[in-house]
């Protein structure tokens, strides 16, 4: 029986429900989605990588009965999130890689009746290269071909990525 191996899934799970995340960005919505507000945590590991977990709440579609919508991700240059979130900058990408390759480029939310959960493993970032960076939540979903940033729609959600040990 495979149930007592510890895989990185099992260590993922503790680090979720018995660890401190590392950094969070408190997410809240512009002035026409006021009812969006989340929490997205990023965790270390022990493989080199980091865990990230997002909790949304108010997303568009929240008054549409048995819906379910995707909306994008992404991390973004600065942690700006005055003026209807326009200084946040661009997808964040020290690399100087194509859409949808950058650092910044997150798994989409897949938003039921306004609810998503989400979490994932990353090893193009670490926690020191985001601290000060933003999480945006765009209005549609991201086509992952687009240039320079997947065509995902006006940016209806921000939080600033914060250290929080």
């Amino acid at each position: 029986m495979y149930t007592d191996q510890i895989t990185p899934r099992i260590n993922f799970l503790q680090n979720l429900i018995y660890e401190r995340p590392d950094a969070t960005a408190w997410v809240a919505g512009n002035a026409a989605n006021p009812q969006l507000s989340g929490l997205v945590k990023f965790y270390r590991t022990s493989y080199g990588g980091i865990l990230v977990e997002a909790e949304i709440f108010g997303l568009p579609n929240i008054k549409e009965q048995g819906s379910s919508d995707f909306y994008a991700m992404h991390i973004h240059e600065f942690g700006n999130c005055s003026d209807d979130f326009q200084r946040t900058g661009e997808h964040y990408n020290p690399s100087d890689r194509p859409h949808p390759y950058h650092a910044g480029d997150l798994l989409p939310l897949l938003g039921n009746q306004g609810y998503a959960w989400s979490a994932f493993y990353d090893k193009r970032f670490t926690i020191e290269e985001i601290i000060g960076k933003s999480v945006i939540i765009h209005s549609g979903h991201d086509d992952f071909t687009s240039q320079p940033s997947g065509n995902s729609g006006a940016k209806i959600g921000c939080g600033e990525i914060r250290r929080t040990i």
